[in-house]
């Protein structure tokens, strides 16, 4: 691949939604394990309602990147690959969009079940199931197994991205970085 090819270019709203989406699971992930470690209620209840908060915002994220691909169809590829990676790629991107869905919709259904409001910038969210104690456990269960899968296949992903860029030599990874002109 030469340098000064063009780069196949990604509509730069789907490029800041990745971003912006990488950057509010991050701050969730965060937030909620710092909440693990630290010491003092009123801090850790800001750090989970902080956690809750962008989970809801990943959730926004999720249906905002949804319509979009759906209005730009299918997008150029960033090289030419195999029927296999690209069958790769389809499949971990579809479980990424699976896990960016239910894990906020995990931890929504959790609180209610637990009885507890959800609050999303001053609004009062409604409960998406009613209160159960062991159904709040069951939830919990899968909303922390559902963020280690996220975590799985978001260290696959990027390992693919920098394989593409360092092994592969094509534009997969420049396609979707932030900033550059088109």
């Amino acid at each position: 691949m030469e340098r000064n090819e063009p780069v196949p270019t990604r509509p730069r709203k789907l490029v800041a939604l990745h971003w912006l989406t990488v950057l509010c699971v991050a701050v969730a992930a965060t937030l909620v394990l710092l909440r693990d470690e630290l010491d003092g209620r009123a801090l850790r209840a800001w750090l989970l309602e902080g956690h809750r908060h962008a989970g809801l915002l990943v959730l926004l994220l999720f249906v905002v990147r949804v319509w979009l691909r759906i209005r730009y169809g299918k997008l150029q590829p960033g090289g030419d690959h195999s029927r296999i990676v690209r069958l790769g790629a389809a499949l971990t991107h579809v479980a990424l969009y699976a896990l960016l869905l239910a894990l906020p919709l995990l931890g929504w259904a959790m609180c209610g079940a637990a009885g507890l409001d959800v609050h999303f910038f001053g609004l009062t969210l409604p409960a998406l199931v009613g209160e159960n104690e062991d159904l709040a456990d069951r939830l919990q269960a899968w909303h922390v197994d559902a963020a280690w899968a996220l975590l799985v296949l978001a260290i696959l992903h990027l390992s693919a991205a920098l394989w593409h860029h360092f092994v592969v030599r094509d534009h997969t990874l420049r396609m979707m970085l932030p900033g550059r002109r088109r």
